[in-house]
């Protein structure tokens, strides 16, 4: 059952408790053993917090949901895809949420994300690795627009969070000037930028709070992708 509560939400020590022993006990005999303490102590904490957000993101984003549903919404499942992958462990140990465009079905169009594990807390904004159309366009409104994806990247707020991420070319793109003064954002491969915070962070009352205000320093970032690929902020 979904918990309610304030305005601002936060995760808790017996969440971090349960994704630690969970990668020490990574099986499904384990999990079906624990999955009522999976569901309190780690999806109904994780689907109070994506409601949460529902309010501010309605503010700054208003066509990226929020869906605090426990299949099909903005929590990724804890199910891995074990089908084509050597790492056979059945389950992730990190809490994923990822809020897409209302149109994300249609489009490929960027997100924002929050990571949560034992290790590391981080928020992220972006596309990890477009397919190559939305990669396209992303590249071309570079060229094109350069002082316009400086001002993206370059306001204080998001220089002084955010650290851009993700694989590049060891070539220019074919069709790109190798000479061009952004030639090595454009030979990204990904955008998107990532605000490395601490498990302690996401335990603090003011958690939800700082992913709000890291989500809204990445406007302009946002707002040029968008564009870029053809949706709306």
């Amino acid at each position: 059952m979904l918990k309610v509560g304030g305005r601002y939400t936060r995760f808790e020590k017996k969440t971090i408790r349960f994704l630690t022993e969970l990668g020490a006990n990574n099986n499904r005999e384990w999990f079906k053993a624990n999955k009522s303490r999976y569901e309190e102590d780690v999806l109904d904490i994780a689907l109070h917090f994506i409601q949460s957000m529902q309010a501010p993101l309605a503010e700054f984003a208003p066509h990226f949901t929020a869906v605090p549903t426990r299949v099909g919404g903005s929590l990724m499942r804890v199910y891995r895809d074990t089908r084509f992958s050597h790492n056979k462990l059945p389950y992730k140990t990190n809490v994923g949420i990822q809020f897409r465009h209302e149109r994300a079905r249609d489009v490929h169009s960027p997100g924002y994300y929050v990571h949560i594990d034992p290790d590391e807390v981080f928020v992220g904004v972006g596309m990890w690795r477009p397919d190559s159309d939305p990669l396209r366009q992303i590249r071309e409104r570079i060229a094109a627009r350069p002082g316009e994806w400086q001002r993206a990247i370059g306001t204080s707020a998001f220089r002084r969070h955010f650290s851009l991420g993700g694989e590049s070319l060891q070539r220019p793109p074919r069709g790109f000037d190798k000479e061009h003064p952004l030639i090595e954002d454009i030979k990204r491969k990904s955008f998107i930028a990532i605000r490395t915070m601490s498990v302690e962070d996401c335990l603090k009352p003011q958690f939800q709070r700082s992913v709000e205000t890291s989500f809204k320093q990445a406007t302009p970032y946002m707002e040029f992708l968008c564009a870029a690929v053809g949706v709306k902020l």
